[in-house]
């Protein structure tokens, strides 16, 4: 491929061809596919098997999902109308339980409904699509916001530590726990990034090492069990992590194995940052032993990245998508907002409140 992997929109709307159009992540690096999908099958099938993934892009892909759903349907009449609105929402709802952006997007186009109900169907149908561009306009915002702050916590030289993929190809452009680096990058900034393999998905190895080198970026890939070397050999000065969803406490859930980045960087004193949007934010939920979380199946361990199966057949295999970093082992938490620190359960609410007098 000669064209950078940055030039690629990661979600956007085809609307004249009522498609919602997504790269397909489960081909990176080896191949780059765009997927034009225009059945809410497909979609539910891209949010469940990854081929759109990270919490922000999901979240844009479930308002264009949505949007093309409420297009499709073939009611004048409000109540009916919303009936199946309704039970398009739900079945999307039910592809992945533990990004909150999921539901706040899906949530926010049922606003957009309930908030319009005494105009015609028509209408509405426009005011859908208005909201789900504003969904994506708003995450390029967001990203582009959160890599500012973001970057005031690093130097030129340094080395970062990320874990699965924050980047560009998880969000509608620049990414979460990248956006720092991508920005740094353009300013000049030399930096050198450590990137996990993250299993069982590789999303580090596979999409945050193919992004970053795409456009020019220091970065060495490291197993999961590496991480410790890493950090003992001085090589790590911050670690950088997106989140699926925030708890009220501060606890932050992201791919499996962001648990243990957080124990390690304690100990070794390294500051540990959690890039989250706002949206990400979910202080209904008071701690991460609340958070539900995807596992998913055990082939994605025992045979998907080998051309045998490599575990023995009849032994068992553990496979949770996410894990979450206590909020007492976190430094900061890095929003659109501004740069969050403890006491996080007051701290947290301060940021969703000015976030709710902005809009």
């Amino acid at each position: 491929m000669t064209e950078n992997i940055m030039n690629y929109e990661t979600v956007a709307l085809d609307d004249v061809n009522n498609a919602l159009v997504i790269l397909d992540q489960t081909k990176l690096p080896c191949e780059v596919k765009v997927l034009s999908l225009t059945s809410q099958k497909d979609i539910w099938n891209a949010i469940y098997l990854l081929q759109i993934r990270g919490a922000p892009a999901i979240g844009v892909a479930a308002a264009f999902g949505i949007y093309l759903a409420s297009k499709a349907i073939d009611e004048d009449k409000f109540s009916e109308f919303y009936k199946k609105f309704k039970e398009a929402k739900n079945y999307l709802a039910s592809s992945r339980p533990t990004a909150i952006n999921l539901f706040w997007a899906l949530d926010r186009m049922e606003k957009a409904v309930l908030d319009n109900k005494d105009r015609s169907v028509g209408q509405i149908k426009y005011l859908l699509r208005q909201e789900a561009v504003s969904i994506k306009e708003e995450d390029i915002w967001v990203c582009r916001s959160i890599g500012e702050y973001g970057l005031r916590l690093i130097k030129d030289g340094d080395g970062i530590l990320t874990h699965c993929n924050a980047g560009q190809l998880a969000t509608a452009k620049y990414g979460t726990a990248l956006a720092p680096i991508h920005l740094g990058h353009k300013k000049g900034y030399k930096l050198k990034v450590f990137a996990d393999e993250t299993r069982p998905l590789l999303q580090g190895a596979r999409l945050s090492a193919f992004e970053l080198h795409s456009s020019g970026i220091d970065v060495t890939v490291i197993c999961d069990n590496m991480a410790s070397q890493v950090m003992k050999n001085g090589w790590v000065q911050a670690v950088f992590v997106g989140c699926d969803r925030v708890a009220a406490n501060g606890d932050a859930c992201n791919k499996i194995g962001t648990s243990g980045l957080a124990i390690l960087a304690k100990y070794y004193n390294i500051p540990f940052y959690v890039c989250a949007p706002t949206s990400t934010i979910d202080i209904n939920t008071e701690k991460g032993e609340d958070i539900p979380i995807e596992e998913r199946s055990a082939n994605e361990i025992t045979e998907m990245w080998y051309k045998k199966r490599m575990v023995p057949e009849g032994v068992k295999a553990y496979n949770p998508a996410f894990d979450f970093a206590d909020n007492e082992l976190i430094t900061a938490i890095i929003t659109e907002y501004g740069i969050v620190r403890p006491p996080y359960t007051e701290n947290l609410m301060k940021t969703v409140a000015v976030k709710e007098q902005s809009i």
